[in-house]
């Protein structure tokens, strides 16, 4: 019994160990790949050597060349996050998302913009959500966010993106373009690629432009390209580095395109680095708590379950042999109300003066009446003179 109760109990935990490392797969790791609530801000910063910009400082519009230095900040947005309701109650984050472009010389601000926008947890794509706004003119407006903005999925994978480019106001693919180590890291590379696409500018904007660059033209639009490349942690789907070479030229319909921005921004090292340190960290909690914890906590389990069975068996085979023992060292005795075995061909003594022979044939009944006192019984009474003779 004791061996039982052990092995009982050994089984029962490895059992418990073995559903323990289920739950760690199958719900502590999603758990774990999901933007959290409480993400700390984050800041990055790319720098463009030698760019070509336009500037316009107290009303005055000027070409300008000089190094530049874009500021990105992005701050998770907890108190409008924990107002979301209907489908995105417990599936986005709101991110509140800055960025600044200055003059590395002058420390002169050359652009700015603002975002708020609500991030889907597990893919990182934005959401549709009522309140999201896009300012980069001093005035709010409503833009609809989609594709992937800051932020790739968890587990990303090697296929094309849509990534969200904010001065088209839309998405444009993103493709894989294969994999770079990144200080330790295997990265996956996508690029994106838009060619000489209109913008949206508002009339008046491009009236000023003109009035400025082009004088004598009456139309004219801007054109836009970026080479957009991304490196990105396939793991947690954070972004390693980030380069675009952007270009944006005015045409009007009267005289030479003017240049507007001509630059090639980059990760600085700082923020490769703060980048990767941040990946490295995520990576270690999923792998810890996703692939080491649940196979350690799953060999133990078997572990427990093999010696809960072994000794339970064992116990059995013990109990087996005891009672081998105890039935050869006291062995049943006869029973004392079984009837003896009888021998009819012995040969027994004689009775009453008669020769010997079989006992069946010589022992009557045991309701024979012998004495011969029950007249009653045919044959019983003595003749008379059988006394006497006798």
């Amino acid at each position: 019994m004791k061996h039982r109760a052990i092995g009982a109990v050994l089984f029962g935990g490895g059992v418990l160990l073995l559903a323990l490392a289920a739950g760690l797969v199958l719900v502590v790791k999603p758990a774990l790949a999901k933007l959290p609530y409480d993400l700390e801000a984050s800041t990055s910063v790319a720098e463009a050597r030698g760019a070509t910009f336009l500037q316009i400082t107290s009303g005055n519009i000027a070409i300008n060349r000089a190094d530049l230095k874009s500021t990105v900040r992005v701050s998770p947005d907890a108190k409008t996050t924990g107002n979301l309701s209907g489908d995105l109650d417990g599936k986005a984050v709101v991110w509140q998302v800055g960025q600044t472009v200055e003059r590395t010389d002058t420390k002169e601000l050359v652009s700015a913009y603002g975002a708020g926008l609500a991030l889907d947890r597990v893919s990182g794509a934005a959401l549709e959500w009522n309140d999201q706004y896009l300012d980069d003119t001093g005035t709010r407006e409503k833009v609809q966010f989609s594709g992937q903005m800051y932020k790739f999925p968890f587990g990303a994978e090697k296929k094309t993106y849509q990534i969200f480019d904010r001065d088209l106001r839309d998405v444009r693919p993103a493709e894989f373009k294969g994999t770079e180590d990144i200080k330790g890291i295997e990265s996956y590379r996508y690029e994106q690629v838009i060619t000489d696409e209109q913008l949206n500018l508002a009339e008046d904007r491009v009236k000023l432009l003109l009035g400025a660059l082009a004088p004598g033209a009456t139309t004219g639009k801007v054109v836009y390209s970026n080479t957009r490349t991304v490196w990105i942690d396939p793991v947690t789907g954070s972004f390693l580095k980030v380069r675009e070479v952007q270009r944006k030229t005015l045409v009007p319909d009267i005289g030479a395109p003017a240049t507007l921005l001509d630059a090639d921004f980059s990760y600085n090292e700082e923020t490769v680095a703060a980048s990767v340190k941040r990946a490295e960290d995520s990576r270690q909690k999923l792998t810890i708590l996703g692939v080491y914890a649940p196979i350690g906590v799953a060999l133990l389990g078997l572990l427990l379950v093999v010696a809960g069975l072994l000794v339970t068996r064992r116990g059995a085979a013990a109990s087996a042999v005891e009672a081998r023992h105890r039935a050869d060292a006291d062995p049943t005795p006869t029973r004392v109300d079984q009837p003896a075995v009888r021998d009819d061909t012995a040969e027994q003594p004689t009775v009453a003066g008669r020769p010997g022979g079989p006992l069946s044939d010589e022992i009557p009944p045991a309701s024979t009446n012998w004495r011969g006192d029950d007249p009653s019984v045919p044959g019983q009474r003595p003749a008379p003179g059988e006394v006497e003779r006798r």
